[in-house]
């Protein structure tokens, strides 16, 4: 039934005389091809369209559809280790009809609430489920599948209290611009387990948290995230490459299938959802691919998993909200984005959460995205409004990613509001100093910094012993804690537990170094001494499981600093 004609097409933007109902929001079909479209307005007699393929061959005149429905897209079994566009429609052919073994988790006769876990689909690389509709009635099981079935068939059929039957099958359609409810949000004092050591020492996030990474071109923001996929903790990775470039979105492309997954050995594919929209497609559907991903990321947070969502990058998709709006004709504001830029960044970090989900499961959607503000500078506004909505802002810098270090982030332009609410982790993995060993050393870097601008005036020599001291110490811990290779083959990985001995053991360093120093040991001298160069390269040199080799270091920095202050008090 035709509710609309085309009368004017000015790239994604269609306008159209309107001959039925339409609403905000409702997912359209646009010409003899039946492109995807959402209308955007609704006036008297006209409605404006955005559509999410090329419009390239639509004329005046041509029919629009209305569907009645909000933009949606199936979330099923078949995402995890699969490629899509913006609007989850796959990117390589699926073959033929895909049969899955389900096992029942509830007997017949039983209560069915909403998003409850009605059944388990085997046969998967990893384990999924068949959840209840979210917008279910408690309502009586009256049967369910135990055998094989595709996609399309039910799995199981209850009765609602009013009498009427339903059926339930694998795939659920969602609204992709509506959060999908939950039981209650959590406190979020869980952290997330990124296993680099200026992020989980330093600049943690928590389970459900919000973090951005912004930086200029060339500073490492892809490696950092695909890092990040391989070897954070979560069960399911979501990644969504919004309007990269065509050639950086293939290297990802490439690169994710051949990844190996370090918990399991098998291919990181199979518990990430990869979905690909390059800045050479449609401008509309890069704008829906971060509704896409997080709707995505909701829907195995509901089956109980712990889900981390990389959005590479916001920026891009802040350009194509930008292009839209200019065809709408809104008013622009800043930088000539949309008025309405800060409430859809809002209204997408706001999304992630640590929750109990209908069925009582505690899972968690942690959203990282990057961010390319032109020239690295982070008071464009992506990158300031986005500052606004985040707890942990990672930002990458230019001049570490020059000298070759690794990860580039820049930790006097970085912070974590999570930190707060991650002590009582870190106590609870044995280690309660861990907000004191934190705050010393940021503000030894900080003093690292005050002091590299005076000794570029008056000459490192000329500062005092005890000055120093201080910039030895904090090379060391730029060094040998900081810096951590993502080739390595013992260090691209660092365990929590390993975290804190290194940590200890520079703390340790510290104590000693400043109380040798002011006994008149010289810097020099600490600096050439051979446990020096082994807690230099400790990174390197003690891999995981190998922890107690942290205690015959500190046993030779101990031996080796009293001989430094013997020498120095015979030398007085």
């Amino acid at each position: 039934m035709t509710t609309a004609t085309i009368q004017s097409v000015s790239g994604p933007v269609v306008k159209a005389e309107r001959h039925g109902p339409l609403s905000v929001g409702e997912a359209v079909s646009v010409g003899p091809m039946r492109l995807l479209g959402e209308v955007v307005r609704v006036s008297a007699g006209h409605c404006t369209i955005q559509v999410y393929e090329e419009t390239t061959g639509l004329r005046f005149g041509d029919a629009i559809e209305g569907s009645g429905l909000p933009l949606s897209v199936k979330l099923g079994p078949g995402l995890l280790g699969n490629i899509f566009d913006g609007l989850l429609r796959p990117l390589r052919d699926g073959g033929d009809a895909v049969h899955y073994r389900v096992k029942p988790l509830v007997e017949p006769g039983a209560t069915v609430t909403a998003g409850q876990r009605i059944a388990e689909i085997e046969g998967l690389a990893k384990a999924q489920f068949a959840l209840a509709p979210q917008n279910l009635s408690d309502a009586e099981l009256i049967w369910i599948e135990t055998g094989e079935v595709t996609e399309s068939d039910p799995i199981a059929r209850v009765k609602t209290d009013d009498g009427q039957e339903r059926e339930i099958g694998l795939v659920q359609h969602w609204p992709v611009r509506e959060p999908r409810p939950v039981r209650r949000r959590l406190a979020p004092n869980k952290m997330m387990v990124t296993g680099q050591r200026i992020l989980d020492s330093l600049f943690p996030v928590a389970r459900g948290g919000r973090a951005a990474i912004p930086g200029g071109f060339g500073t490492g923001k892809t490696v950092l995230q695909e890092t990040l996929a391989k070897w954070c903790d979560a069960d399911v990775i979501v990644y969504v490459g919004c309007g990269e470039r065509g050639n950086e979105m293939a290297e990802v492309l490439h690169e994710f299938p051949e990844l190996e997954d370090p918990r399991t050995g098998r291919p990181l594919m199979q518990r990430t959802v990869v979905i690909a929209n390059t800045s050479n497609m449609p401008v509309a559907a890069r704008e829906a691919s971060i509704y896409t991903g997080v709707t995505v990321g909701e829907y195995f947070r509901d089956m109980g998993f712990n889900v981390t969502l990389m959005a590479d990058s916001t920026s891009r998709w802040a350009e194509a909200l930008r292009e839209v709006s200019g065809r709408l004709g809104e008013l622009p504001s800043e930088s000539g984005y949309p008025a309405y830029l800060s409430s859809r960044l809002s209204e997408f970090y706001e999304r992630a959460a640590r929750v109990e989900t209908l069925s009582g499961q505690k899972a968690s959607l942690t959203l990282i995205g990057a961010v390319s503000p032109p020239a690295g500078d982070f008071s464009e506004p992506v990158t300031s409004h986005t500052k606004r909505y985040v707890r942990c802002f990672w930002g990458l810098d230019r001049g570490r990613a020059q000298a070759r270090f690794y990860p580039a982030i820049h930790p006097l332009q970085s912070y974590s509001e999570d930190a707060a609410n991650l002590a009582a982790w870190w106590t609870k993995r044995g280690n309660p100093n861990w907000r004191a060993w934190r705050e010393r050393l940021l503000v030894l870097l900080e003093e690292q910094a005050n002091l590299e601008r005076m000794a570029r005036i008056v000459g490192k020599d000329a500062l005092p012993p005890g000055q120093q001291v201080k910039l030895l110490c904090a090379d060391l811990v730029g060094n040998a804690f900081l810096r951590q290779s993502a080739f390595s083959e013992v260090d691209r990985y660092c365990s929590p537990e390993r975290q804190m001995a290194m940590l200890g053991a520079i703390i340790q360093f510290f104590d000693m170094a400043e109380e040798a120093v002011a006994q008149g040991v010289s810097p020099d001298d600490i600096a050439s001494a051979e446990f020096y160069r082994r807690m230099s390269r400790m990174s390197e040199e003690i891999g995981e499981g190998e922890l107690e080799k942290f205690q015959d270091l500190l046993g030779q920095m101990e031996r080796e600093m009293a001989a430094l202050e013997r020498s120095g008090a015979d030398a007085v």
